[in-house]
């Protein structure tokens, strides 16, 4: 009897960020339904939280707990640095008990959010590199990246991709990103991000009343990993905007209910409550995608910032403006039909964000028909994205770790 295929799930998984943990619900969810017979684990930033929700075995990621605090003192840097070392071999001790280790979606090959080198873009690459040593499978699947201006961070981010057996992208900016960065892509596929493959809410009738309920989501948004100079200003001024739109719902009689994607985003909640101070504006609490898929579909419209914000609107059916922050906003807003719906989250303008807002509310109808057809899209092709990893990664550990040690480019072991 062959033995149980024993399989890895890898990233910053269980640490208070919904979109991450919805692209590890979706390939879980593949896994059970394709792989029954997988042990599966995480090596993640909240291994308790990955554990208590989806009921699988959880390691942290970091040996040192104070990762992504600022170290400011001697002890600080120093327990930082030694933590360095130790998940060197902590990630390779990890990766060597596995035959496939998979990176679930996230933006892991980009930067377009402030990010050091030396934190996760480090970790990808100590799994990539212990990945190609043991001869344990990576695969990198329906991942995000972008072009990446700082020379270490993107040092770090192109070897891991070489390194890794198998990558597929969420869409074909991010493909581009990499061969651009030197990255071999010829084989790599496009897809949907995973999130498209969570099961859908149930569909709600179109409204045929008066206007109602704007979900509007927000974003602890400070601007890019080269905007770091300006962050403050950035921040502001979206804050500021985001706020006048909202007094422009509240004024207009529209109920507005707040979105998060992840636990920073709470302060720029309780500014916006505080700044209008109206029981029109309420806040949802969301737990996961799921949750965030079950508001949008309640609503007339949605206005939102997180990327995956934008794709449970989306996935929802619901007529969407994106405050886009990254080309993979437009990316996604451009394959759901919804290009010309954008706004710069960098450069907001209530009175223009409200321009395109009625413009989307007045094609309301003919969108929420042209968004149901694009998700039966998305449907197929991520169906496709997992017939391929099956065949990709599930075949016999002997043969994989054999084939490994042949020292073939990971591309041209893809069968």
């Amino acid at each position: 009897m062959r033995p149980a295929v024993r399989v890895g799930m890898f990233g910053l998984l269980g640490s208070g960020n919904l979109g991450n943990d919805g692209s590890l619900e979706a390939v879980l969810g593949y896994l059970r339904a394709e792989h029954p017979e997988a042990v599966v684990d995480a090596l993640c930033g909240g291994p308790e939280v990955v554990t208590a929700r989806y009921g699988i075995p959880a390691t942290r990621l970091h040996w040192y707990r104070g990762e992504y605090r600022t170290a400011s003192r001697a002890g600080a840097i120093a327990a930082k640095g030694l933590g360095k070392l130790v998940d060197v071999v902590r990630t390779a001790a990890w990766v060597r008990r596995h035959d496939v280790v998979i990176v679930p979606g996230m933006g892991v090959l980009e930067a377009t959010l402030p990010l050091r080198p030396w934190g996760f873009p480090y970790s990808l690459f100590l799994l990539c590199a212990s990945g190609r040593l043991f001869g344990t499978r990576v695969a990198l699947v329906g991942v995000g990246a972008a072009p990446i201006g700082d020379r270490p961070t993107r040092a770090l981010v192109r070897w891991s991709a070489r390194l890794a057996a198998y990558r597929s992208y969420r869409d074909d900016r991010s493909r581009d990103a990499m061969r651009e960065m030197g990255v071999d892509t010829v084989h790599d596929e496009v897809h949907p991000d995973l999130a498209f493959a969570l099961p859908a809410p149930e569909a709600s009738a179109p409204p045929d009343g008066p206007p109602g309920l704007v979900c509007v989501g927000v974003m602890d948004f400070h601007g890019g990993n080269d905007d770091r100079a300006l962050a403050e200003e950035i921040h502001r001024r979206y804050l500021d905007g985001t706020t006048r739109f909202v007094r422009a719902l509240v004024a207009d009689g529209r109920p507005v209910r707040l979105l998060t994607g992840d636990e920073c985003d709470a302060p720029v909640v309780a500014a916006i409550l505080d700044a209008v101070d109206s029981p029109l504006v309420t806040a949802a609490e969301a737990a996961s995608l799921a949750d965030l898929m079950r508001e949008t579909a309640a609503a007339d419209t949605v206005v939102a910032t997180r990327y995956h914000n934008l794709v449970c609107a989306l996935k929802a059916g619901t007529p969407t403006l994106a405050l886009s922050y990254a080309a993979k906003s437009d990316a996604l807003m451009d394959r759901m039909g919804l290009g010309p719906y954008c706004h710069p989250a960098r450069e907001m303008d209530a009175d223009r964000l409200w321009e395109q807002f009625r413009e989307l509310e007045k094609r309301s109808a003919e969108l929420r028909l042209a968004l149901a057809e694009r998700n039966l899209v998305a449907a197929a092709e991520l169906r496709e994205q997992f017939t391929e990893l099956t065949a990709a990664l599930f075949r016999s550990p002997d043969r994989t770790r054999a084939r490994a040690h042949a020292h073939r480019r990971p591309r041209q072991e893809t069968p």
